[in-house]
C-alpha cells in the first residue's frame, strides 16, 4: 500500500513538472520572456505580471559577471519570444551565448539603452589603471537605483507591446508609482544619516548609482573596478587603507566577489567595521523594493555616528 502511494505521488510530481505553461484566457499560449539575472528579473515580472512566463537565467544570488549558461539554459534562451538583458557588459559569461541568440533572430531589449548612463567620475575610486575604473567608463549596475529602473520598465513596456502583443499598461503605470514612492521612502531615510557619513567602501564599484542618485561620496573599493573578476593588488589595498584613514570611513561593505580576508584585514587595521551587502540577491520574497530597501537599510545603519 505504501509503494502504492509513493509511486502515485512521484506520478504526480512529474506530471506538474511536465505540464505547459497555462495559456492565456483567450486560449493562445503565453509567450517566454528570458531575463539574464534575478534583481531585474523581479521588475520584469512584476511588468508583465501573468501575461508571460518570465524564466530568469543566473541564479539569485550569482555573480553576473562570471555565471556560465548550461546546456538546458542555452536551451531556453534560444527558444526565447524575448531576452531581457542589462548590457553594459555586466553578463560577462553569457556574452557568447547572447550573441548566437541574436544572431539567430532572438528579440532583445537592453536595459542599458534606455536610462541615463552613469560614467566613473575623475578622481572615484582607486587609481588602478584598469580601463573599467578609468574616467568615463560606464557603469553596469543600473539596478541600484529605482528611478533608473522605472525608466527601464517605461521602455519594455513599450517593447512588450510592439513586439509581443503584451499591453502591460496599467502595471506599468502601477510599477512606476511604486519606484517613485520607493526612491522618495529611501531618499528620506538617508537623511538620517549625517551628510560627512555618507562616504562608501565596497567589495567593488558597485554602487556608483545608488552613491549618485541619494548623495554618498564613492572613497574606493577592495577591486578597484566595476567587475567583480579583477585582481587586488598590493598598491590598490594600500591606496584604499589610506583613504578609509584619511576620509575616516565607519564601515567596508563587503559583497559577492570581495576576499573576505582582505576585507577582514582592511576593516582591523584602519578600525572601520566590515558589513556584509546583498548587492546581488534578491530577499525571499522576490521583490525588488525589498532588496533595496534592505540594501539603503544597512548601509545607513552601518555608517551611523
Amino acid at each position: 500500500m505504501r509503494s502504492t502511494v509513493i509511486l502515485l505521488m512521484l506520478l504526480a510530481l512529474l506530471t506538474a513538472c511536465g505540464s505547459p505553461v497555462a495559456p492565456l484566457p483567450d486560449g493562445t499560449a503565453k509567450k517566454t520572456i528570458v531575463v539574464t539575472y534575478s534583481v531585474l528579473g523581479s521588475i520584469v515580472k512584476e511588468l508583465v505580471g501573468d501575461t508571460a512566463q518570465v524564466v530568469v537565467s543566473m541564479p539569485n544570488g550569482q555573480d553576473p559577471h562570471e555565471w556560465e549558461p548550461s546546456a538546458k539554459d542555452i536551451e531556453v534562451l534560444m527558444k526565447a519570444d524575448l531576452i531581457v538583458q542589462n548590457g553594459l557588459g555586466l553578463e560577462g559569461g553569457m556574452e557568447k551565448t547572447l550573441a548566437q541568440a541574436k544572431d539567430s533572430g532572438v528579440m532583445f531589449f537592453t536595459a542599458a539603452e534606455h536610462i541615463r548612463i552613469r560614467n566613473v567620475g575623475a578622481g572615484e575610486g582607486l587609481p588602478s589603471g584598469d580601463p573599467d575604473q578609468a574616467a568615463g567608463a560606464k557603469d553596469p549596475h543600473l539596478w541600484m537605483d529605482p528611478l533608473a529602473m522605472k525608466d527601464v520598465a517605461a521602455a519594455l513596456t513599450i517593447q512588450l507591446q510592439a513586439d509581443l502583443g503584451i499591453d502591460a499598461g496599467t502595471r506599468a503605470a502601477s510599477l512606476a508609482s511604486r519606484l517613485d514612492a520607493l526612491n522618495t521612502e529611501i531618499a528620506a531615510e538617508v537623511t538620517r544619516l549625517p551628510e560627512a557619513n555618507r562616504k562608501l567602501v565596497t567589495g567593488h564599484e558597485s554602487l556608483g548609482y545608488f552613491a549618485q542618485r541619494y548623495g554618498f561620496t564613492l572613497v574606493g573599493a577592495i577591486i578597484p573596478t566595476i567587475s567583480s573578476q579583477a585582481e587586488v593588488s598590493a598598491a590598490d589595498l594600500s591606496n584604499l587603507k589610506g583613504l578609509i584613514t584619511k576620509n575616516q570611513v565607519r564601515a567596508i561593505f563587503s559583497e559577492l566577489g570581495t576576499p573576505p580576508q582582505v576585507a577582514q584585514m582592511i576593516g582591523q587595521e584602519t578600525g572601520a567595521k566590515v558589513i556584509p551587502l546583498a548587492t546581488h540577491t534578491l530577499l525571499d520574497d522576490g521583490s525588488y523594493a525589498t532588496f533595496m530597501r534592505n540594501l539603503a537599510g544597512v548601509i545607513i545603519e552601518g555608517l551611523k555616528p
